[in-house]
C-alpha cells in the first residue's frame, strides 16, 4: 500500500482514479480548489461519492498556493504524485489567460517542488492530446514534434512536459505525462461535448455543431483511462516517459450525437457553425508505447460508453 497524492480530486479524472486507487488498497489525500469553472456541486458530488472511501482524506487548497502545497507536502508525504489538477478548456483559455497560468505553470512548479522535496518515488501528471496542435500526421504520437500549439492551455501542457523533463533531469526522480484524449463517461465534465450536447438534446435545445459537424475525435472512456494510468503507476516510473491515453479510433461528430439521440430517444436540434479558434480537426492517439509497457489498450466502444453515461445522467441529472 502507497500514499499517493491526487490533485484535483474533485475533477472528472481525478475523482475516477482516487476511487480506483482506494478501492486498491492504497491510502489516497485529495487535493482541489474548487474553482466555478463549471457547476461546483457536481464537483462536491463526486467528493461525496469519495465519502465511502475510508483511505481518502480531502483538503481544499489551490496548487497556486505556494506555501500550503509546501505544508501540505509535508504533511502527508507522499509516495506517489498523480497529478491531474488543471485549468481545463480550450475555449477558456481564450478568454481568461491568467487562470491558465496561476494553475498550469505557478501551480505546475509547486507541484514539482513539493516532489523534490517529498522525494517522491513517481509523478505521473496530466497532458492534453491538445498539444498536438494542428499536427496532420496521424496517428498522433508522442514521438511528433508539438512545437506549435494552438491555444494558451496546449501551450501550458507543452510547458509542463518540459517542466517535468527538467525536474526528472536535475532531480533523478521519475515523471510520467499522459496526454489524454477527450475523455467522456459518467460524472463527466459539462463543459464537455458529450456532457452538453446529451443534456441540450434531452432539454430540447439547440446544439451548436462547429465545423458543420466534420470533426473526428478520440473519444476515450472514463474507465479505460483510469486502467491505463493505473497500469503505469503499477509499472513504476523510470527516467522522464510520454505516454497518449486513447481508444485508438477517431469517431465523426455526427456519429457521437446519433449515439446520444439513441441513447436518449430524442432528436437532436443542431445549428451547424464555422470551425472554432483553437479547435483542430481531427485527434487521433498511437497508443503502440501504452500497449508495449502495459499490456493495456481501452476497449469501451463509443455506443456503449454513451449508453453507459446516458445512464448515469439520468440518475445524476434527473434528465
Amino acid at each position: 500500500m502507497k500514499k499517493i497524492l491526487v490533485t484535483g480530486a474533485a475533477g472528472f479524472i481525478g475523482h475516477a482514479f482516487a476511487k480506483r486507487a482506494c478501492m486498491d488498497g492504497h491510502f489516497v489525500h485529495g487535493i482541489d480548489n474548487l474553482n466555478d469553472y463549471y457547476d461546483v456541486a457536481l464537483k462536491d458530488a463526486r467528493l461525496k461519492d469519495l465519502d465511502a472511501c475510508e483511505r481518502f482524506t480531502f483538503q481544499k487548497l489551490d496548487l497556486a498556493d505556494r506555501d500550503g502545497m509546501a505544508a501540505m507536502f509535508s504533511a502527508f508525504a507522499p509516495d506517489v504524485v498523480v497529478h491531474l489538477a488543471a485549468q481545463a478548456g480550450v475555449r477558456y483559455s481564450i478568454e481568461q489567460p491568467h487562470k491558465y497560468a496561476d494553475s498550469n505553470l505557478t501551480g505546475f512548479v509547486n507541484v514539482l517542488e513539493g516532489c523534490r522535496g517529498a522525494k517522491v518515488e513517481h509523478l505521473i501528471f496530466a497532458s492534453s492530446s491538445s498539444v498536438y496542435g494542428m499536427n496532420e500526421k496521424i496517428p498522433f504520437s508522442t514521438d511528433d514534434n508539438v512545437d506549435h500549439p494552438i491555444s494558451l492551455y496546449a501551450a501550458t501542457k507543452k510547458a509542463n512536459e518540459l517542466m517535468a523533463h527538467a525536474y526528472a533531469h536535475l532531480y533523478g526522480f521519475p515523471c510520467t505525462g499522459l496526454r489524454f484524449f477527450t475523455v467522456y463517461g459518467p460524472w463527466g465534465r459539462p463543459d464537455m461535448a458529450v456532457y452538453k450536447f446529451t443534456d441540450q438534446v434531452q432539454k430540447g435545445q439547440v446544439i451548436d455543431v462547429y465545423n458543420h459537424g466534420d470533426m473526428r475525435r478520440d473519444f476515450t472512456y472514463i474507465d479505460d483511462v483510469v486502467e491505463g494510468v493505473m497500469r503505469l503507476y503499477v509499472k513504476g516510473g523510470e527516467g522522464y516517459r510520454l505516454y497518449n491515453i486513447g481508444h485508438n479510433k477517431p469517431e465523426k461528430l455526427m456519429d457521437l450525437i446519433s449515439y446520444i439521440e439513441k441513447a436518449l430517444g430524442k432528436a437532436a436540434l443542431t445549428n451547424f457553425m464555422p470551425m472554432q479558434a483553437g479547435d483542430v480537426y481531427e485527434t487521433y492517439a498511437d497508443i503502440d508505447p501504452l500497449i508495449r509497457d502495459t499490456g493495456y489498450a481501452p476497449t469501451t466502444s463509443l455506443r456503449e460508453g454513451i449508453e453507459r453515461f446516458v445512464t448515469w445522467y439520468r440518475g445524476y441529472d434527473g434528465g
